[in-house]
């Protein structure tokens, strides 16, 4: 289209007055972590991918909640910061949050305004922005519990249920392809069915726990979907041992936040996790090894056979074996040598199953480990942190992978040296145990979350701010959007649908937040490299990221995802307006349909002398409105819920 392509190149030096800073928002690196003990361990080599420490990862939100400040103008006048006294506590989150501020004199960001909150809690709960009449009929809503009612109906929504699919699938890494084992696009379509209806229903994630630590069958059959779990722990080109090894590294870091499980089942955690764990620091290899027994009788084995025609090929089956032990007799594999522990002076060649509180296995095993699981107090900690981190955009307990069972409870003080890892250590404990009296609803602990003022809170803040003060949740923390919610929100905005083909899927897919996982859609689709440009990572070696990139700017402006939607001739919302005589009304419009708000008064002004200069031959009103459509998809705060 060159004669778009030149209306863009005119239009440049306004294009980037209201894209205002694009490629404005970079996540600063923090500083190189200083050596620590145990360096030489593979697990504390790496510790922004492994471990990396609650200061890091708050200093990166801290961050680019400062790049977002400096690249958005204002959205409100007259937004000064508060007392926190004088907000309204609507719950426990309220009164742990907004008392700490009291108490350290700091002043918390107002209360968001209606197109802001309207915006976030689209976004947050659903992975869809609202249209330009949601916005509106919220903004004109009077009645007092609107915000109540506007959660309510977001979480019985699909879009709900979509998103959500997301995350679970993102947390118990649902992918057909690993570097470790394929679950295959059978396994995979398998548990993201399962994940689907587990948020449909609300199921508890207690159930969704037991299924999959304890699932037997095939892993292709949708009645046994759970066996992938096992399936993913797979480790190849060693003895059976590492399996089940790798298996409990999974279970403890998905279900109870404890990572540090990978490095203890090497090696005792003293001399390697002094900076890390207080809890690893006194945990020992041994101790490890035997909560990896209570896998230790499952019997794992690969399909007969290699014929494409058959269904399983391909496929794993799963049971439980009657006998054996977790046997100390290894000299190859993925971990150091196991050898024979003398215990009370015999030689144990071979383990039984021990829980990490000291209580030896009953009944079949990993029956026993999954009960154990959902029981202790780091699953239901390690429950809701997670769902904070989704909604608050950092969790009270930093990292969320790898949570220190000493230095949580607030009813015990840290050993000496350590301070609590929560924020809030009673806000956290509160939350877990509201989270075990509900069941672990999902739906209940995010309407929790976003029906408290602290949720809602503005992102502005109109005083000086400071790394503490992401620690306490002073201001709403900006988060980047992911790169499913980047390409939804192109697609309503401009009301141009897709249909995405899946692998092993009969009907297509509208929405990028639909795909089962990241390896989605098919490669010959351009959506698939718009997608991987925003960094959606891969459900395996590569987690999903937040920082900008050029590559990220760059399929913005000239990806043929975004170029084939900004067209008035394709979109029929942009058609609409080319129609619409009222500059003002298509200006404000358009606003509100890619950004949920109003435009200041700058930015009308510009976009308005952009329509002013349309409707000759050379530059037709169609050119104006698709250039200003495309500007504010390049704005920065398109790509952010705030």
């Amino acid at each position: 289209m060159p004669e778009y392509r030149m209306a863009v190149q005119r239009l440049y030096p306004i294009l980037i007055r209201i894209a205002l800073a694009v490629g404005a928002i970079r996540v600063a690196d923090a500083a190189e972590v200083p050596p620590r003990p145990g360096d030489n361990c593979s697990y504390t080599a790496t510790p922004r991918s492994l471990d990396a420490p609650d200061s890091h990862i708050r200093r990166e939100v801290y961050e680019q909640a400062l790049a977002f400040v400096k690249a958005v103008p204002r959205r409100q006048k007259d937004r000064a910061v508060v007392d926190p006294a004088k907000l309204v506590r609507r719950n426990l989150i309220d009164q742990e949050i907004f008392q700490r501020l009291e108490a350290g004199g700091i002043p918390a960001a107002p209360l968001s305004t209606d197109e802001e909150f309207c915006r976030r809690i689209h976004l947050d709960l659903t992975g869809r922005i609202p249209s330009a009449n949601e916005v509106r009929a919220f903004v004109a809503d009077r009645t007092p519990k609107k915000r109540d009612v506007l959660i309510d109906r977001l979480l019985h929504s699909q879009e709900f249920v979509d998103k959500w699919t997301v995350w679970m699938g993102d947390l118990l890494q649902n992918t057909m392809k690993a570097s470790n084992r394929d679950e295959g696009v059978p396994g995979r379509n398998g548990v993201h069915r399962y994940i689907r209806e587990s948020i449909e229903k609300d199921r508890s994630w207690r159930e969704v726990a037991f299924y999959m630590l304890t699932g037997t069958g095939n892993s292709f059959d949708e009645d046994s979907a759970g066996v992938n779990f096992v399936v993913r722990g797979y480790a190849p080109m060693g003895p059976i041992q590492d399996t089940y090894d790798s298996v409990t590294v999974r279970a403890a870091s998905i279900f109870l936040g404890m990572g540090s499980y990978d490095c203890l089942l090497c090696h005792d955690g003293r001399g390697h996790l002094e900076a890390v764990s207080a809890w690893g620091t006194r945990t020992t290899r041994l101790e490890a090894e035997r909560m990896a027994a209570h896998f230790s009788r499952i019997s794992f084995a690969a399909y007969p056979g290699n014929d494409n025609a058959n269904f399983y090929t391909r496929s794993h089956v799963v049971l439980n074996k009657a006998a054996g032990g977790y046997g100390m007799n290894t000299k190859i594999g993925n971990r150091p040598d196991r050898m024979p522990v003398q215990v009370d002076g015999k030689a144990e060649k071979e383990l039984t199953p021990v829980y990490r509180d000291g209580t030896p296995a009953s009944g079949e095993w990993r029956a026993s480990f999954a009960y154990k699981v959902t029981e202790d107090p780091m699953f239901a900690r390690n429950f809701v942190n997670r769902l904070w981190k989704a909604m608050f955009s950092v969790a009270l307990a930093e990292p969320v992978d790898n949570l220190d069972p000493d230095r949580l409870d607030p009813a015990v003080e840290p050993p000496g040296g350590w301070d609590y890892q929560a924020s809030h250590p009673d806000l956290l404990e509160d939350l877990a145990q509201l989270a075990r009296k509900n069941d672990f609803s999902l739906r209940e602990m995010l309407r929790l979350m976003a029906e408290s003022t602290a949720y809602q809170l503005s992102s502005e803040y109109d005083a000086p701010w400071d790394a503490a003060k992401t620690r306490l949740f002073a201001r709403h923390l900006a988060r980047r959007l992911d790169a499913e919610e980047v390409l939804d929100a192109v697609t309503k905005a401009t009301g141009i649908l897709p249909a995405y083909q899946v692998a092993g899927w009969t009907d297509k897919v509208s929405w990028a937040m639909q795909l089962p996982e990241p390896s989605e859609p098919l490669r010959d689709n351009p959506a698939r490299e718009f997608l991987d440009a925003f960094d959606r990572g891969n459900r395996d070696l590569q987690p999903r990221g937040t920082a900008g990139s050029a590559l990220m700017w760059l399929h913005l402006m000239n990806s043929p995802v975004i170029l084939n939607r900004v067209n008035a001739k394709a979109s029929p919302y942009l058609a609409e307006l080319v129609r619409n005589p009222g500059d003002e009304a298509v200006v404000e419009d358009l606003f509100l349909t890619f950004l949920s708000r109003r435009p200041s008064e700058y930015e009308k002004m510009v976009a308005l002398k952009a329509l002013a200069n349309s409707g000759t031959k050379a530059y037709p009103r169609a050119a104006a409105v698709e250039d200003l459509a495309w500007a504010l998809i390049n704005k920065t705060d398109f790509l952010f819920s705030y």
